[in-house]
């Protein structure tokens, strides 16, 4: 997913480019604004969930290294509790969200791409990223404190 992710960047950028490069010559990219939007809205989804499985998230590590590792480690749990609770819950609207955008027939504005196509990335990676979420609060559980 995550190369996906990558790609769908890249491919934004070289539609950018090359709709920059084609209005040069009178040949714009039809449509630019809707395939940009779609494809970093994938990047953005599908790369998510190694940023949650990898905890490449921004932290405050001068702080936590500070801390003895009884603390650290609970505070990894806690955070990764409210990670999952806030995932589920954004997971949940966002599928709201989805049933109704795809219950009207929505469209892209330019293209008339099914709106459904913007949604897929996002819950696909809302899913994932809980998976990745998991298995770090697993992972966490499973380190055990040294005596200190």
């Amino acid at each position: 997913m995550t190369v996906a992710g990558v790609l769908a960047y890249g491919a934004a950028a070289a539609v950018t480019v090359a709709d920059v490069i084609g209005r040069q010559f009178g040949m714009p990219i039809e449509g630019v604004v809707d395939l940009v939007q779609l494809f970093v809205m994938a990047g953005a989804w599908l790369v998510m969930p190694y940023a949650f499985m990898e905890a490449t998230h921004v932290s405050v590590d001068f702080l936590l290294a500070a801390l003895p590792r009884s603390v650290t480690q609970l505070l990894v749990i806690v955070s990764a509790l409210v990670t999952l609770a806030l995932l589920a819950f954004m997971l949940w609207q966002g599928f709201l969200t989805f049933r109704t955008r795809t219950m009207f027939g929505d469209r892209s504005q330019q293209l008339g791409i099914p709106i459904a196509w913007y949604w897929y990335p996002l819950l696909v990676g809302l899913a994932a990223s809980m998976i990745g979420a998991t298995l770090r609060f697993l992972n966490a559980l499973r380190q055990e404190a040294p005596n200190e």
